[in-house]
């Protein structure tokens, strides 16, 4: 019996098949995605290195004039310092306060009808928009709001505080009203990751005399460090492109007291019609969360 010839050239074509085939199916979402993303980021980035880009047909090359200008302002620098400080305190205490609220649910010492009210409580700041969320604040931090009228019943202040309008406590109240409004994505993911540690660690803890403290440092930690990781890295790029809270609450003032770079870059372009030197400010922070996202994406691959 002959054994038949596989013909060198059908088998690389079907090869070739097997291998685009995949790319053939994404290639409805890669073109969504290019026209929708890349090429809007493609015509920033050219839009900064113009002479009044967008605004004349004819803009002339500038090089890089415009990343100059927003480097040597001092407005800039305060707007990427109040951006860092607006992130990072975000961040961790969404952190503490989504590990305390998780730990708290998923506790035996709670009765299961009051682990079902807090669940539904703590989870609600999660579903307004950060316009009501703004809203909200605006009205409980008014002078004349809930806030200070506690706070001077309680005789924790003396007279009411603005706590907006004021450059000592405008950029605290925004970040406190930010982690108010973030923390329960942390207390869902680090909840489902309590729920998914083996019990045999705790018993075996127990066996060896572990105090609580112990068992949270040495089992609990360690076991939702992957989890941890992971949500604080995408809350970092989130956080630090928050807009509409900022500009809702404080609209970057008072006095650039809460000036970050989304609301920088916002004024440029819209109320200075600087789309040029906007379009710059908005590559740093392209550049940001790009290096923010490559550093996220080496750490799922090392997982």
């Amino acid at each position: 019996m002959s054994v038949p010839m596989i013909n060198p050239t059908s088998m690389a074509s079907y090869r070739l098949k097997r291998k685009a085939a995949p790319y053939l199916y994404l290639s409805p979402s890669l073109v969504v995605v290019a026209l929708l993303m890349l090429l809007p980021m493609c015509m920033v980035i050219a839009y900064s290195f113009q002479e009044s880009a967008v605004l004349r047909p004819d803009a002339r090359f500038a090089g890089l004039k415009h990343y100059r200008e927003i480097f040597s302002d001092n407005v800039y620098w305060a707007a990427l310092w109040h951006t860092l400080y607006f992130t990072i305190v975000s961040v961790i205490m969404h952190m503490i306060l989504g590990l305390t609220f998780a730990l708290m649910l998923n506790s035996d010492r709670v009765s299961p009808w009051l682990r079902s009210l807090l669940r539904v409580l703590y989870i609600l700041p999660w579903l307004f928009t950060q316009v009501i969320i703004a809203v909200i604040w605006r009205l409980l931090l008014e002078p004349n709001g809930v806030v200070n009228s506690v706070l001077m019943n309680l005789g924790i202040i003396g007279s009411k505080i603005q706590w907006f309008s004021s450059t000592e406590t405008a950029l605290q109240a925004v970040t406190f009203a930010n982690i108010w409004a973030g923390y329960p994505l942390f207390m869902v993911s680090l909840l489902a990751g309590l729920q998914g540690i083996p019990k045999d660690l705790y018993e075996a803890a127990d066996i060896d005399g572990a105090t609580g403290p112990q068992k949270l440092f040495f089992i609990t930690i360690p076991q939702l460090m992957p989890i941890i990781i992971s949500i604080s890295l995408l809350d970092f790029i989130w956080t630090m492109q928050v807009f509409p809270l900022i500009w809702l609450t404080t609209g970057g003032g008072p006095i650039y007291a809460t000036e970050v770079l989304s609301t920088y870059t916002y004024k440029l372009a819209f109320a200075q019609y600087d789309l040029s030197q906007a379009a710059a400010s908005a590559v740093t922070i392209l550049l940001l969360s790009i290096g923010l996202t490559l550093f996220y994406i080496r750490h799922q691959k090392a997982r």
